[in-house]
């Protein structure tokens, strides 16, 4: 499917809802996509790409944004410890903190380098065994952790169960963001954002509708 076209679609979601045009930002994911369906993209003039994992991004990124200015990247797959300091240099947003551990790594690191790039707290609001995320029970505990760090919690991300009605994750997940008083929600993938949107997504993370199926 066209850039074009997904971006009218967030457009009509957004009126839909009754949002600000523009509210929302186009993640799009390009995890395993060949770099020339990257570059198209990035030809195009979109500008704000999600990866997986920090090695598969060091080996492309760099080399686009030698190519093309104004990349804004985000890292919405699960993060190692071990790799949060590559991972602070290549992103400008993590949206997978999601323990202590971690939140202590990148909060030591972002004093020795003096940044730090726009934090998500992920929830795994289905609770599920196999996949990451705090509990929904245990996520404001774990903001607030974080503010006494000084990290920039921006907002929540959430990946709902693939068996299950996306909305409800979506809703239970706004509820979390507006009682701790924070903005962003990364939620909503190719089959669902627009009812992200219709929830409060400020960011949708579309892959395999702009860039086609990954092989993988």
């Amino acid at each position: 499917m066209p850039l074009v076209e997904i971006k009218s679609r967030i457009a009509e979601a957004e009126n839909n809802a009754g949002r600000v045009p523009g509210s929302v930002q186009l993640i799009a994911v390009s995890k395993v996509q060949p770099n020339e369906r990257v570059e198209a993209v990035l030809e195009e003039g979109h500008r704000c790409f999600g990866e997986n994992k920090v090695q598969e991004a060091a080996g492309k990124w760099p080399g686009f944004a030698a190519q093309f200015d104004g990349i804004d990247l985000h890292l919405i797959g699960p993060l190692q410890t071990n790799k949060a300091r590559q991972a602070m240099d290549l992103f400008d947003n993590i949206h997978s903190v999601d323990r202590p551990k971690l939140a202590n790594t990148i909060a030591r690191l972002a004093q020795e380098l003096g940044k730090c790039p726009g934090l998500f707290v992920q929830v795994n609001t289905g609770e599920e065994e196999q996949k990451a995320g705090v509990m929904p029970s245990d996520a404001d505990a774990f903001v607030a952790e974080c503010r006494k760090l000084d990290l920039p919690v921006r907002g929540l991300m959430c990946i709902p169960p693939v068996n299950e009605e996306p909305s409800l994750h979506f809703a239970l997940l706004a509820k979390i963001a507006e009682r701790n008083g924070l903005q962003g929600l990364s939620m909503g993938m190719s089959s669902d954002f627009e009812k992200a949107i219709a929830l409060g997504a400020t960011h949708v993370r579309v892959g395999s509708a702009i860039f086609g199926d990954r092989t993988y």
